[in-house]
């Protein structure tokens, strides 16, 4: 019976710590998105020195970007290390673009692609836009089209405007899909919704393919799959707001 108690209070313990992890993180992404990067360190460092990958993510980005600290590379390369090493998909983004990119190490694109997939397969959109294009593209890793418009479909249902509009030109061009104006209209037509100006263009070009009829299916069709995008979105918020409290 003791034993058992020890446990919960071991358990109980360890979620307090975690709430105050978070709200501690919370606190300094306020601040450093209003401009106050010292109270935003102040909230991060200890965070930081207690291993806490979140925390070491949003340093790595202070020394990245050099807020109120001198810019270094180097310090935010290794921070973006330890927290990818802790399965934490932004660094894990965030080193994949290091590699990528070959500034701070040698380029070494077969690295960048694990990392993004790894990112990707956590559900952060941005690595599945980027993981798309590497597969459209043949960038350390075989060239895929089929692939590529598996990891478009992914962030495009979280409403990343770029890889609807990606997604919408495969459509187009009949790569790894079906060729398929109507739903290339449809995909540009949900891009063109969130702002991204190629898309309108590319919406009216495939607009003079399509009969009156075929448009207003697919606005229709649109409609339908921007609602459901928009109510996973604000269901994932609500989890996410539910998980603070809980």
């Amino acid at each position: 019976m003791r034993t058992k108690i020890l446990l919960l209070a071991f358990t109980l313990l360890s979620s307090f710590s975690v709430l105050s992890h978070g709200n501690d993180l919370e606190q300094g992404i306020y601040e450093l998105n209003r401009g106050e990067f010292k109270a935003a360190i102040e909230q991060f460092r200890p965070l930081v020195n207690e291993g806490y990958a979140p925390a070491q993510y949003q340093m790595a980005l202070v020394y990245q970007h050099g807020y109120s600290l001198p810019k270094d590379g180097m310090k935010a390369l290794e921070l973006f290390r330890l927290a990818a090493a802790q399965n934490y998909p932004d660094a894990q983004f965030e080193l994949a673009l290091i590699y990528s990119e070959g500034k701070l190490v040698k380029q070494d694109l077969r690295k960048s692609f694990e990392l993004t997939n790894k990112a990707a397969q956590k559900g952060l959109s941005s690595a599945q836009f980027n993981l798309g294009v590497m597969y459209a593209n043949g960038t350390g890793v075989a060239q895929d089209d089929f692939k590529a418009s598996r990891w478009y479909k992914r962030a495009a249902n979280q409403n990343y405007a770029l890889a609807q509009y990606n997604l919408a030109l495969l459509y187009s061009e009949g790569k790894g899909v079906e060729k398929s104006t109507e739903l290339s209209y449809v995909w540009n037509t949900i891009a063109s919704w969130n702002g991204y100006p190629n898309a309108e263009k590319s919406r009216l070009m495939d607009e003079r393919d399509l009969s009156k009829q075929k448009i207003e299916n697919s606005i229709d069709n649109a409609n339908k799959i921007y609602q459901k995008i928009r109510e996973q979105q604000e269901n994932k918020a609500k989890m996410a707001e539910k998980q603070r409290f809980y």
